[in-house]
């Protein structure tokens, strides 16, 4: 006949209601912190209600952690993506530097060598390229 528990969103809407007063005596910042943890816990509501346990409150522990897994490997991912940006960014930078030195150019014109009266001086530019 009927359901024997409630669907999980609904025990997570009760369970967000009964922690309202908690979330009204947090700061500012920190409500959207509260927030937030029930929105993740809302993103793997299918799978928690599929389990469909008598105590959602164990469910909403293992949605938070499952969320937080999912964010932590694609922060995981993303460092790993810049650290190999810099590093090739540093390989190139060091290629780049005739003495072999670690100085890495911020501003991006490394290639213009001026001499001080305001001429620039080409052939730092052109070097390394072939004329066809």
């Amino acid at each position: 006949m009927g359901r024997t528990n409630p669907t999980y969103r609904d025990a997570l809407r009760g369970l967000e209601r009964e922690w309202a007063p908690m979330r009204r005596a947090l700061r500012r910042e920190r409500q959207a912190d509260f927030d937030r943890l029930f929105d993740r816990a809302r993103t793997v509501a299918d799978a928690a209600g599929y389990a469909n346990t008598a105590d959602p409150e164990r469910a909403l522990v293992l949605s938070l952690l499952v969320a937080h897994e999912t964010a932590l490997r694609e922060l995981e991912v993303r460092v790993s993506e810049l650290e190999g940006a810099a590093s090739i960014h540093e390989a190139e930078a060091d290629a780049g530097d005739g003495d072999g030195g670690s100085d890495c150019d911020v501003d991006g014109d490394s290639g213009s060598n001026s001499s001080g009266d305001g001429d620039v001086d080409d052939s730092a530019q052109t070097e390394g390229t072939t004329d066809p």
